[in-house]
């Protein structure tokens, strides 16, 4: 894909267009469709098997492993011109904290720390969260797990961090290098719901990449569903969730990133702004 397309806004059939090319790059790898989610229960069917799943299902097949090899310029490349930029390199003015109730004096200014053109999760100090609020977007992070870690550290105890999409869930951040937990939980499942199709992480302390696109929900006059939110995720090159249902009313939101208790960095995070559907016209 073209990192640096120059554009006010980008159509939705984006998708269309670019995630064949991207789909192709699994090496040796095809697949049909995702996990469908039963919104009922917040189960997920195996489309092979029909095999329902609880979350955190720890005998649910694990993705295979692919190695995405290193990151290229292309991966890691500067922002669009019409990005919005959600860090410039040297502060966090773009996000602010959501301190609970109790905590008096209530402090809104984030208490990450800000290193040399990134910025790093300080266990225990909260959640942070863009101040703007997006509806449809494309979402670009890049994300590093620690490379010290207690011996003893395994599964979500290890670089555990994650991306709340505008108005919706977590898309999970793990360091899932060799490093076994449950299939709905690892590095760029929406957690809970969808393991990605394939488990590309690298190793820790090297920088990694999300390309989000977000689609909110669609309803009609009457304030019905017409189509449900949907997410499609490329870690490190590859694609990994395909267009998939996440449920949820929202149209919008902010993006937010977790404190989960380990010092995960990020950098170069910035969204650019998609162009909503035009409604149908009726043929004279």
């Amino acid at each position: 894909m073209n990192m640096n397309m120059n554009m006010k806004s980008i159509p939705r059939n984006y998708l269309t267009a670019y995630y064949p090319t991207v789909l192709a790059a699994i090496a040796g790898t095809i697949f049909v469709g995702a996990w469908p989610l039963d919104a009922a229960d917040d189960t997920a069917k195996s489309p092979a098997s029909g095999k329902i799943w609880e979350a955190n299902d720890l005998n649910r097949p694990k993705p295979p492993v692919r190695d995405p090899g290193p990151g290229t310029e292309k991966e890691f490349a500067k922002p669009p011109s019409d990005a919005v930029l959600l860090f410039n390199g040297s502060d966090l003015s773009e996000w602010e904290r959501r301190p609970g109730a109790r905590e008096q004096p209530p402090v809104m200014e984030p208490k990450w720390k800000v290193g040399d053109g990134y910025f790093e999760v300080v266990p225990n100090s909260g959640n942070i969260y863009s101040k703007e609020k997006f509806a449809d977007c494309r979402i670009h992070v890049e994300w590093a797990t620690p490379t010290q870690f207690k011996p003893t550290a395994h599964g979500q105890n290890r670089g555990n961090s994650g991306v709340f999409l505008p108005g919706h869930q977590e898309l999970q951040i793990l360091d899932s290098f060799e490093n076994e937990t449950y299939a709905d939980g690892q590095a760029a499942a929406v957690y809970s719901k969808y393991p990605p199709m394939v488990n590309v992480c690298r190793r820790p302390g090297e920088w990694q990449s999300y390309d989000i696109t977000l689609e909110q929900p669609l309803f009609d006059s009457n304030r019905k569903m017409t189509k449900p939110c949907t997410v499609t995720v490329i870690h490190n090159g590859i694609l990994v969730q395909d267009h998939v249902p996440i449920g949820g009313a929202a149209t919008s939101g902010s993006i937010g990133l977790q404190d989960h208790y380990t010092p995960v960095r990020y950098r170069n995070v910035w969204l650019q702004k998609l162009t909503p559907p035009q409604t149908p016209q009726s043929v004279p």
